[in-house]
């Protein structure tokens, strides 16, 4: 049995061995290229879907239309709002002379609400390039925009998949949030670098309008809520289209969920989505998530059933202590390797963690797996909405 279980762990290490040491590193020691301002860069019009969201778009918009940028436009899509939304929009942003709106009035059945404001936005946009955010974002300084464009820069770039870490707040919620946003974002750009796209977030993403039209826009996953950014980068990136941007200044800092049930929702959609991702790009996660869990679960199981050993006093055989030494140094390895790379990147990724609590972070993540599945499961006839 002790065999079996130090086995089943060492494959387990070395699956997480083999990612942090082999993809995860691409992030830790990424150069970004230099990107000389370029006046004549491609127009870009920055998109915002909006519902019930007034106070945020008072703070947003002002923002975004003080981006130095030769040429670029801001497109609010107003879907539904009932908060104060549109009179705002028809009223008081006349000083804010490169943003405009389109108000929605309906839902539809072929689409979820999200889709369809942002396929209206990709049709209405003036330029070649459109930036997405949120409505809850805050673009870092006013050379957000400028930044991703430079990243688009090298030729046969059709897409920029951007960072945008949560705000700092007390409390273990806040935590939750951080570590999980630094290590979703840990996976999407190494897996990216190295050559494997398979997600972007809505809240920093960049692409080029004929991308979407070439490849039907949201077609395949109309009536899937969700997936308006992650399914899309899912479908169409690739290892030459995509490029990342890792200049603190092209990030956008995001607020956070502040309520367990707010936040259990945002999770719920996104694990919603994730099935309908590629077999390649399921199979590379599964074995990241579930090697993960079973690193620590199988860990804390050799370790009990050593104390159970050593109390009936049974003696190790030469092949258990051989394996113990060698899964045990290689489960040391992986912490060192994880704390010292993933604590790099939460580094260059705004300090999102700091680097003395990567153990627990990892710890946490292994619990987090586990209780976010068994929640998604328990609750998957649960009908899940956008707002």
């Amino acid at each position: 049995m002790l065999t079996v279980l130090l086995i089943l762990w060492g494959i387990a290490i070395s699956i997480q061995l083999i990612f942090v040491l082999f993809v995860f590193v691409r992030t830790a020691f990424y150069r970004q290229p230099d990107q000389p301002a370029d006046d004549s860069g491609p127009g870009v019009t920055l998109v915002v879907c909006a519902r019930n969201e007034l106070h945020n778009l008072t703070e947003l918009l002002p923002l975004l239309d003080g981006q130095v940028y030769p040429a670029f436009d801001v497109l609010v899509m107003d879907d539904r709002s009932t908060d104060g939304t549109q009179h705002f929009l028809e009223n008081e942003i006349s000083h804010l002379s490169r943003v405009r709106f389109i108000r929605i009035d309906k839902d539809y059945d072929h689409v979820t609400p999200k889709k369809y404001a942002v396929t209206i936005a990709l049709k209405k946009a003036l330029h070649p390039v459109v930036l997405l955010t949120d409505a809850d974002c805050r673009p870092a300084g006013t050379d957000w925009l400028a930044g991703m464009v430079g990243a688009l820069n090298k030729p046969g770039t059709d897409i920029v998949l951007g960072f945008s870490p949560y705000e700092y707040q007390p409390g273990l919620l806040n935590w939750l949030i951080r570590i999980e946003t630094l290590f979703t974002a840990v996976q999407y750009v190494s897996l990216a670098l190295a050559g494997r796209p398979y997600m972007g977030v809505g809240r920093n993403l960049m692409y080029r309008r004929q991308l979407f039209f070439d490849n039907r826009g949201f077609y395949s996953h109309m009536s899937v809520l969700g997936g308006d950014d992650d399914l899309f980068i899912n479908e169409v990136a690739t290892s030459r289209n995509t490029a990342v941007s890792l200049d603190p200044d092209t990030f956008t800092w995001s607020k956070p969920k502040e309520s367990w049930a707010d936040w259990r929702m945002q999770k719920r959609r996104h694990l919603h989505v994730g099935k309908h991702y590629k077999p390649g790009h399921k199979l590379r996660l599964g074995l990241l998530t579930g090697s993960h869990v079973l690193m620590w679960w199988l860990g804390l199981t050799v370790g009990l059933t050593l104390l159970a050993v050593w109390q009936v006093g049974r003696p190790f055989t030469d092949v258990d202590r051989l394996l113990l030494e060698v899964v045990g140094g290689l489960f040391v390895l992986r912490l060192v390797a994880f704390w010292g790379i993933v604590g790099r990147i939460s580094y260059r990724l705004a300090h999102t963690v700091h680097w003395v609590m990567m153990p627990l972070m990892d710890v946490t993540l292994a619990v987090y797996y586990i209780v976010m599945g068994l929640n998604t499961y328990i609750n998957r006839r649960r009908k899940i909405y956008w707002r």
